[in-house]
């Protein structure tokens, strides 16, 4: 390995310089953005991604498409966004050294391209005679693993030939079924596979050299992600752990001192980044807990299959030989006896990995693999304790490393079948995943597998952790086709009598008059439901009308969740839903026109702030806000959770009153009460969801308190909750926050248009209240009211400070009237087909109530 490392490393140099735009035919590395346009594009971290088709079979049968809608999850529109689609089995040919090994990294985003419906779409992928998948389903999957997109790697052994022949396969099961890939990456790599000890059979090992290997999980232990261009030149991607952890033991996370060097010595560097070896999670300094529990991590596989578990170690605390010896169990088996981290390396910061394989059978149960680690008593160490710094799980195969799709929990199936129970129309998704369940690819590299997979099979969850979430895209959207399988749309008889009730009904013919058969001149925003146009009615009314996209994935759910809870709340920080349209498949939903957009908007515009709103004014949008979730906690009949907080669903009116709005997510809570939350598949946005709903899958009113501390750090900051382009500890606001808070440094990251312009005072009771928000446990949290109260008391220090008069926000009472939801026969019959302009002449009789809240308007990136 000494002679070698300086010819690894010159290999390296040229992967590095290969993704960042050498030519394809040059051999240093193929980065192809599939049905790009010459020239290719640059994706979020800067990368060159270039066309595919100077590599495809001439013979093949391809079409190129681009997806018709965004999901917000996807960090970077290169290469997901557009796609290769193959209606007959077509091949890529790409030269290669024969004797090298390869990344070849393939990349999936389920969408509607063109005529072709990703859920349609099965097919298999074939490397030189090698089955990568077979009868895989990237929608299936990725719904499986709440993904917006899934990545499949694999590190192919040395194929004896000067060209890679990759094909792709349509699935002969299924009536109009088809390929497609959006990005594909074969990268030369070092040799990272040596052998590995066989679990089970005392000092044997297996030559891994000559097999082809698949990434099933690759984890920073103890640490965040890791992005492609922070690991050590390989272009991988590290997860955090703490959705693999099992049980309550989940230990605490460390994080190597500044002043500690970490030390490869003879081990390539390219084996992993040093951020792996720096952070570790280990057992805790309670002995006798120790020795009551395994530090475990659970992973979802395919049974009948070898695996490679490759650990990674780095003590940087302790420097002494049997200071801490711990045993490494693999599916209750023993892997490592009387492991000693400083007895492998010799010394205190030195990294070192340890490679194991093991077979998972194919019985009942045998679906998982377990990797647990405790304390060696036998061996007498000075402190009862185990640690880890990483861990990559591969599957091993010669010739085949496909598998099955992951099966939908049983919490997806559960609302799939409520959804068609409502809706009466069968889902796509559930049909193909009772059919091809059993047929697909891998369920492997995905951090949400054992969240959404192996917490309902084993009915256990943590029950929370001190790590950090990972800020890593979620397939968060709710996957609904508005139409039926005959192809009509649904009929409003699905709604309640009582919402039908307080809704105006508008035909298309006055949708299309409104909105001048929606031009495109007057579309003021496009989310996930569809594009919002400003309309006029009734002679002059303004109104914002959201149409629903035929090929977009959030269709009938939110329709009619949108009508069915807005026709029954009312309040003055709640934008009102005037009515809605259903006729030949088109959906509308009828707002207020909100003025002045979004609070977004005014706080900044990609990342530079924008310096249009004071202090005084951004403490009363908040109050506004705060105001309105209150009502919706405490005002209804049932707790409702609105469950996507964040500043494109705060709206301003032309006087810059608040407005809470898009309700397509929310969800009542019946049991409240009782049991104290709502168990729910994680929805919403990503930068704003709360660490614990994501965990353990129980939503509560806390939640919508962990999103709103991130908005009030949105509104002090003026920055997006999200940037990737930034270092990794400060890509989330809401963790980049917290720690200058801690530090003392939160000055440097506001606003700069509010610097000396607020009231200490005004500040620190603010930035208290934001912080108390985002505390990891939802009990920890202020409750909305508590929330209020304090932004209150900032807004009055505030205004004191700047020797102004109270504020409307200071002194206004906040009314809310519960809505009895009675039969329509109840409703005043002037009530049924109500409209804005009518509004005003009820205010003053509390018996006739019309709709009042509304969905999402102006957001460029959809929910």
């Amino acid at each position: 390995m000494h002679s070698s490392a300086k010819g690894l490393l010159v290999c390296l140099v040229c992967i590095f310089v290969g993704l960042n735009g050498i030519r394809a035919d040059e051999g240093a590395g193929l980065v192809l953005g599939c049905g790009l346009d010459q020239g290719g594009a640059l994706d979020a971290d800067g990368r060159q991604w270039s066309p595919d088709d100077k590599f495809l079979d001439i013979n093949g049968d391809t079409i190129t498409s681009k997806a018709s809608y965004q999901e917000p999850s996807l960090t970077s529109e290169i290469p997901y966004m557009t796609a290769r689609i193959f209606t007959a089995e077509t091949a890529y040919k790409f030269p290669v050294q024969p004797d090298k090994r390869y990344w070849l990294r393939l990349h999936f985003y389920p969408s509607q391209y063109g005529s072709f419906n990703s859920v349609d779409s099965y097919f298999s992928v074939a490397a030189n005679g090698v089955t990568l998948l077979n009868n895989f389903s990237a929608a299936i999957t990725c719904e499986a693993l709440s993904q917006a997109y899934i990545d499949r790697e694999y590190s192919l052994a040395p194929l004896n030939s000067d060209t890679l022949t990759l094909t792709f396969k349509p699935s002969d099961k299924y009536n109009g079924s088809f390929a497609y890939v959006n990005g594909i990456q074969l990268i030369q790599m070092p040799e990272l596979f040596d052998s590995g000890v066989l679990v089970g059979y005392a000092d044997q090992t297996m030559d891994i050299k000559s097999m082809n290997l698949q990434t099933m999980f690759r984890l920073n232990v103890g640490g965040q992600f890791i992005s492609p261009t922070q690991d050590s030149g390989l272009t991988r991607m590290w997860y955090d752990d703490t959705p693999y952890l099992y049980g309550g033991g989940t230990g605490v996370t460390n994080q190597a001192e500044p002043s500690v060097a970490i030390d490869y010595q003879t081990m390539p560097k390219y084996i992993a980044p040093r951020d792996v070896y720096s952070t570790s999670r280990s057992m805790g300094n309670e002995r006798n807990i120790n020795m009551a529990y395994n530090l475990t991590w659970i992973f979802q596989v395919d049974p009948n299959s070898m695996y490679l578990a490759r650990l990674h170690f780095c003590d940087y605390y302790f420097s002494k030989v049997n200071e801490i010896v711990f045993n490494i169990f693999l599916n209750n088996q023993t892997a490592q006896a009387q492991a000693d981290v400083i007895g492998w390396t010799g010394g205190k910061g030195v990294t070192t990995y340890k490679d194991y394989v093991i077979f998972v059978p194919d019985g009942e149960g045998d679906e998982h693999l377990w990797l647990a680690l405790h304390p060696a008593a036998d061996s007498k160490p000075e402190y009862y304790d185990a640690m880890l710094n990483g861990v990559e799980i591969f599957k091993l195969n010669d010739t085949d490393l496909s598998g099955p799709n992951p099966e939908l929990s049983k919490m997806l199936l559960e609302e799939h079948e409520l959804e068609e129970e409502g809706f009466g129309h069968h889902r796509a998704y559930h049909r193909h995943a009772v059919i091809g369940g059993a047929a697909g690819g891998a369920a492997g590299l995905a951090f949400m597998a054992v969240l959404c997979v192996a917490a309902y099979n084993k009915k256990k969850r943590v029950p929370g952790s001190d790590g950090h979430t990972s800020w890593l895209p979620v397939y968060l959207s709710n996957r609904c086709s508005k139409s039926s399988s005959s192809g009509k749309s649904v009929s409003t008889t699905n709604l309640s009598v009582m919402a039908q009730g307080l809704c105006r009904y508008f035909s298309l013919h006055e949708i299309k008059h409104a909105t001048k058969n929606f031009d495109e001149s007057n579309v003021i925003g496009v989310g996930g439901f569809g594009k919002v146009y400003k309309g006029v009615i009734d002679n002059g009314l303004k109104v914002a009308i959201k149409r629903s996209n035929p090929q977009s994935e959030q269709g009938v759910n939110e329709f009619q969740t949108e009508i069915e809870m807005l026709s029954k709340l009312r309040h003055k920080h709640l934008v009102s839903l005037i009515g809605f349209c259903e006729e030949n498949n088109e959906m509308c939903l009828v707002y207020d026109y909100m003025a002045l957009g979004t609070m977004r908007e005014h706080l900044y515009k990609g990342n530079k702030p924008l310096c249009t709103l004071s202090w005084k004014q951004r403490l009363e949008i908040c109050i506004g806000a705060a105001r309105g979730l209150h009502y919706l906690h405490t005002g209804a009949k049932y707790t409702i959770i609105h469950r996507d907080v964040k500043t494109t669903n705060i709206l301003l009116d032309e006087n810059l009153n608040a407005k809470v709005s898009d309700f397509g997510l929310s969800k009542t809570g019946p049991n409240m009460n009782t049991d104290g939350h709502v168990s729910t598949v994680v929805k919403g946005s990503f930068g704003y969801l709360d660490p614990e709903y994501f965990r353990r899958q129980q939503l509560t009113e806390k939640s919508d308190v962990y999103s709103f501390g991130v908005v009030l750090f949105e509104a002090l900051c003026a920055r997006p909750v999200l940037n990737p382009s930034l270092p990794k500890d400060q890509v989330s606001l809401a963790e980049w926050a917290l720690i200058c808070k801690r530090k003392g440094t939160l000055e440097h990251i506001i606003d700069p248009c509010l610097k000396g312009k607020i009231n200490p005072e005004s500040l620190k009771k603010f930035v208290d209240t934001a912080e108390k928000c985002l505390s990891d446990h939802g009990a920890d949290r202020p409750s909305m009211n508590d929330l209020l109260w304090n932004l209150e008391f900032a807004l009055n220090l505030q205004e004191n400070f700047e020797g102004g008069s109270p504020s409307s926000a200071e002194v206004e009472e906040t009314e809310f009237k519960e809505i009895d939801l009675g039969d329509k026969e109840t409703i005043p019959d002037h009530d049924k087909n109500l409209s804005l302009g009518s509004e005003n002449e009820l205010r003053d009789d509390s018996s006739k109530i019309p709709a009042a809240i509304f969905a999402e308007l102006v957001n460029q990136k959809g929910r």
